[in-house]
């Protein structure tokens, strides 16, 4: 994958300048999104082995920007917790604002693609009807490495391979063309009821495998090692860690 800066002066472009990826911080590709919007049950397999009748309709629920973490930090695993999952997705970035647009005009307004672990507590998740706690622990949601340009990659990413992997074992194995809403569809039903605007983010859902579903089920651990691999793409890798405890308030 690419590892070049490209920088400019007086109006003149430089030569590229070699990066050491090994040497680099890696942040979330977009800083702050407006937006996360995360798509369930979006692969046929995966609403079978969650015990989910396929929606008709994509099942929708929003991360926040304190969740986020880019390629290479830590997956933190709550001390509240051990059923911290894992679920590789492709992001879809909207780089063009999107007001009720079809779905033959939704990918002019995407600009590119990424990666996405979307780290989730099963426990907490299935609390409630509603996921929100369950998707949005701090340090859960990994994203990178890279931002790749729509223009360098094939029309809604189709034809490409998602592969996650734990400890070097493959958990999931899924083309994107197995989502069941394709990129353009998810993009073009959220564009009917709010206006998605440049730098939003679209996490797109993950296929069967996640550790919730397994006999015995697996979960990930401080020590583990959880990978996330698209063609053309990358490849987000991220260490898992045992967050700490909180100190205990002292007694006055």
């Amino acid at each position: 994958m690419p590892s070049q800066l490209l920088s400019h002066s007086h109006g003149r472009e430089r030569d590229l300048v070699d990066i050491d990826p090994d040497s680099a911080t890696f942040l979330p590709p977009v800083a702050h999104p407006e937006k996360i919007v995360c798509v369930g049950l979006n692969y046929t397999d995966h609403s079978a082995e969650s015990g989910f009748e396929q929606p008709a309709y994509p099942t929708l629920f929003g991360r926040f920007n304190s969740s986020l973490i880019g390629h290479g930090a830590p997956i933190l695993r709550p001390h509240v917790s051990e059923q911290l999952d894992y679920e590789g997705e492709l992001v879809a970035v909207i780089g063009k604002s999107a007001r009720d647009v079809s779905e033959a005009e939704a990918l002019n307004h995407v600009a590119g693609y990424s990666i996405f672990n979307d780290g989730s507590i099963r426990d907490y998740q299935f609390k409630s009807p509603q996921w929100t706690a369950g998707k949005n622990f701090d340090n859960t949601g990994a994203f990178g490495p890279y931002f790749v340009t729509a223009d360098a990659l094939p029309e809604g990413c189709k034809g490409l391979k998602l592969v996650t992997r734990l400890n070097g074992e493959t958990v999931q194995s899924a083309m994107i063309d197995d989502m069941v809403f394709s990129v353009a569809q998810i993009v073009s039903i959220c564009s009917q009821f709010m206006t998605l605007e440049p730098g939003d983010v679209i996490v797109t859902g993950t296929p069967s495998g996640v550790g919730l579903a397994r006999k015995p089920q697996l979960f990930m651990k401080d020590g583990d090692v959880c990978e996330v691999e698209i063609d053309q793409l990358g490849v987000l890798s991220n260490p898992i860690r045992d967050r700490a405890r909180p100190a205990l308030a002292k007694s006055a």
